[in-house]
């Protein structure tokens, strides 16, 4: 039965996720934006969300810094009350994960593996708000994943602003 539940919880994550990037993409609902980070909010279903692009961004392969293409990186914090969902973290790297990949998190030295279903990444269960704690004390937010062709990389976000963006997010979705 547990099983069960983590799949249905991960088939509603997976569509939850697809929201939000198509909303990020093209949404006129930014309400807020907090330094580094921005809060949107989309009414149906009810959904608030703090969200960041990385300040610094670097890619490697076989140990060599190389350009490639890769879609939006964001990383965010999501609130959606119908699935009873509350500071889920969240991120995207642009580009399919490697296959049974983790992507690690470290927050000023404190390391979390997020799991990943093609571009998308979150925290195991029961991670979220020790992942949100660290965030709202930290600097900074790096994130290491390797792609489907092997590409490292390394995007690191700055927390200016996420406990004010991350609040107001929680807040709009009481």
């Amino acid at each position: 039965m547990a099983l069960r539940q983590t799949i249905l919880a991960t088939g509603a994550m997976l569509a939850c996720l697809a929201t939000i990037a198509t909303a990020q993409e093209t949404s006129t609902n930014k309400v807020a934006n907090k330094t580094d980070w921005a809060v949107f909010v989309d009414d149906n279903p009810k959904e608030c969300w703090a969200v960041s692009k990385p300040r610094e961004t670097v890619n490697t392969r076989d140990g060599r810094v190389v350009a490639v293409r890769r879609g939006e990186i964001l990383l965010f914090v999501m609130n959606r009350p119908s699935d009873k969902i509350t500071g889920q973290i969240t991120f995207t790297g642009g580009y399919p994960f490697a296959s049974g990949s983790t992507v690690s998190m470290s927050i000023d030295g404190t390391s979390y593996d997020l799991f990943t279903e093609g571009q998308w990444a979150w925290a195991k269960p029961g991670d979220d708000a020790k992942i949100v704690a660290a965030m709202k004390k930290g600097a900074k937010a790096v994130l290491r994943a390797r792609s489907t062709r092997g590409t490292r990389t390394e995007d690191t976000f700055s927390l200016s602003g996420f406990t004010a963006a991350s609040d107001d997010a929680a807040a709009r979705c009481k």
